[in-house]
């Protein structure tokens, strides 16, 4: 068997990306073949095409609009993209109109198959584990104990700049105790995350960021690939179904909102995002009001890359069963609690926090701020270590700008 050329050229339009936004280009993958390699070649400035691909055994991988090609071969695979046998017959590279100029887009795919297996990438050194920040004097409440983390953050595996090795030391630097990581339509990283959570020491959660142009949603735990392309009620019954969690990622978001119509409402919301960059609007919290009486705020980075806010900003709280096993009874803890909606969210691992303490609410190193229940009664907090009774719903913690400080289920 010889390498078998597969070549796509045209020009994306408006009209093509009204018609149909998702785009299969056929290519035919020959018996024997060790390794299949993509280019997509378009002018990046006026537009932007995502990429991924599937086999006719299903779903192989997606890189969105953060790579101009790839490579699955038997043993290894781009960051993004699953290895394994290369099973014969078509294939389908997908291609996604995510912006297209009014003029048009013109753009040249090339695949490649070949018999012959391709030396992988020389993988960069893993990071020494950091010193780790200590973690807050907080109490346990009967038998759970409160964990800090972040839902949403990401890698090379779609368009972050870090490996997982990278994004787990950063979280240990934190001192974090678990970590989602959330890659756009893609899955790929969940072999890595075991390695990395026993080195680093903390807990990285399996998940995945389900990315369209009307919404994005994190899928939360060791469920299977969950399809963007089906409508948002299957996301929500397919992480069911494999034990997963689902959130509503920055429902307020400037070109992602929430716009997915739904049948059943998911109770997690990423209600604090790090986009939440002026904390005096109240949207977030009114949309959350709006969306279900008992919705679970969580919080979320969104981190990408050194310079954008560290992972943990803001921090998300969970009580959680204590596991000091293996990393997936530290998962399945961490993910009962967000069952439970045993939460709460602050600024980052050491700012002002409020947590529930079953009938109690206790207000560490928020001295001057203001209490404000869930039926909107106002109280001042004086000292650094404060309990106060709870009311049943959400209390959150302002300063005297209104400026939301944390959040507490």
């Amino acid at each position: 068997m010889r390498d078998r050329v597969t070549t796509h050229r045209g020009r994306w339009t408006l009209d093509d990306r009204a018609a149909a936004v998702l785009r299969p280009l056929p290519v035919v993958v020959p018996p024997g073949t060790a390794a299949l390699s993509v280019r997509l070649d378009y002018p990046r400035d006026p537009g932007v095409l995502d990429l991924g691909c599937e086999g006719p055994a299903g779903f192989r991988g997606w890189s969105g609009g953060s790579r101009d090609g790839f490579t699955v071969a038997v043993d290894w695979a781009t960051p993004g993209y699953l290895p394994g046998e290369l099973e014969p017959g078509e294939w389908q590279v997908l291609l996604r109109l995510h912006r297209i100029p009014p003029d048009g887009l013109d753009f040249t795919l090339t695949a490649t198959s070949t018999p012959t297996r391709p030396a992988p990438p020389a993988p960069p050194s893993d990071p020494a584990p950091p010193e780790r920040r200590p973690g807050r004097p907080v109490p346990a409440v009967d038998g759970l104990r409160w964990l800090a983390g972040d839902l949403h953050t990401h890698t090379v595996h779609s368009d972050g700049s870090s490996t997982v090795p990278e994004l787990a030391a950063l979280a240990a630097g934190q001192g974090l105790a678990f970590l989602a990581v959330t890659d756009h339509n893609t899955v790929s990283h969940h072999a890595e995350l075991p390695a990395a959570s026993a080195r680093y020491g903390v807990t990285l959660l399996p998940g995945q960021e389900v990315t369209t142009d009307r919404g994005h949603a994190n899928v939360f735990g060791p469920t299977g690939w969950i399809d963007f392309r089906a409508p948002a009620d299957e996301w929500v019954a397919a992480a069911e179904r494999d034990g997963g969690l689902i959130s509503i990622n920055h429902p307020l978001a400037v070109d992602c909102a929430w716009r997915q119509p739904l049948r059943t409402r998911p109770r997690l919301a990423e209600v604090w995002h790090s986009g939440w960059w002026d904390r005096t609007w109240g949207a977030p919290l009114a949309w959350a009001q709006a969306w279900r009486p008992d919705v679970v705020a969580v919080g979320g980075s969104d981190f990408h890359r050194p310079g954008d806010p560290p992972p943990g900003t803001p921090t998300t709280w969970v009580l959680a069963e204590p596991a000091d096993g293996t990393t997936g009874e530290a998962t399945g803890a961490v993910l009962a609690g967000l069952a439970a909606g045993r939460t709460a969210v602050s600024a980052g691992p050491g700012a002002p926090l409020l947590l529930r303490l079953g009938d109690e609410l206790l207000a560490l190193d928020a001295d001057g701020t203001v209490l404000v229940r869930p039926d909107g009664a106002r109280q001042v907090i004086r000292g650094d270590r404060v309990l106060l009774p709870a009311a049943d719903g959400p209390h959150l913690l302002e300063s005297y700008r209104t400026e939301v400080i944390a959040l507490c289920a």
